[in-house]
């Protein structure tokens, strides 16, 4: 069975990410540079996708139909590799600290990957820089319940079938503290929103971009 996109907590984080998302806005204004140089605002691209087009195969997930090889996270069944896209930003602000990267589903109100404090001199995130204790940064449990990247599975046969998948990079003038219940329940995506709500409301965030891509749609089971 394909682990349900439900969570508990699921209204508050959707909140949470709307909140933080507002929190950015209101220092982002497309018609003027963001720092006073005259440089350009800070942009993020991926080589492994087009903006606005679905993820190749290697970002999807991948969950076969027990006693099949069909994925049951694409629209063709074809595996998939569960690898985080190659990622890179430019134009980042001054006294920029650390960098915070998120994936969330926009459609299903879903976290797919959360990786912070990654260092102020990194620039670009080679693909599955996503793993589980990837060396660029720390990772909360996704909404899978995974510490690491996991990418596109809407549910087969729940419309709509094609969701919107957000990624968000932040520049940060400190790192932050994402904090966890116990060892039990460690830090998740709750718990990012919480810790960039704070470091927005503290000034911290000094910049944000966006990248958009699609899933290629959910298969049915085989016959």
């Amino acid at each position: 069975m394909i682990r349900d996109h439900a969570t508990p907590w699921l209204r508050t984080a959707t909140a949470m990410a709307v909140a933080v998302t507002g929190l950015t806005a209101s220092s982002l204004r497309a018609e003027e540079p963001l720092w006073g140089n005259g440089e350009s605002r800070m942009e993020l691209s991926s080589a492994s996708f087009r903006e606005g087009y679905p993820l190749p195969a290697a970002n999807i997930y991948n969950f076969d139909y027990p006693g099949t090889k069909y994925n049951a996270c694409s629209a063709t069944g074809a595996a998939g590799g569960d690898k985080s896209p190659q990622l890179s930003w430019r134009h980042v602000p001054p006294n920029t600290r650390s960098f915070v990267v998120v994936l969330y589903d926009v459609t299903a109100a879903f976290t797919h990957w959360g990786l912070y404090n990654i260092p102020p001199y990194i620039r670009m995130l080679p693909e599955n820089a996503g793993v589980a204790d990837s060396q660029y940064g720390g990772q909360i449990n996704n909404d899978f319940g995974d510490p690491h990247y996991d990418g596109p599975c809407p549910p087969a046969g729940v419309a709509p079938d094609v969701h919107h998948y957000v990624f968000t990079v932040y520049a940060l003038d400190t790192e932050l503290e994402v904090v966890s219940a116990s060892a039990n329940f460690p830090a998740n995506g709750e718990t990012l929103y919480q810790a960039l709500i704070r470091a927005g409301r503290d000034g911290h965030i000094l910049a944000s971009a966006k990248l958009e891509a699609l899933n290629s749609g959910s298969g049915p089971p085989p016959n």
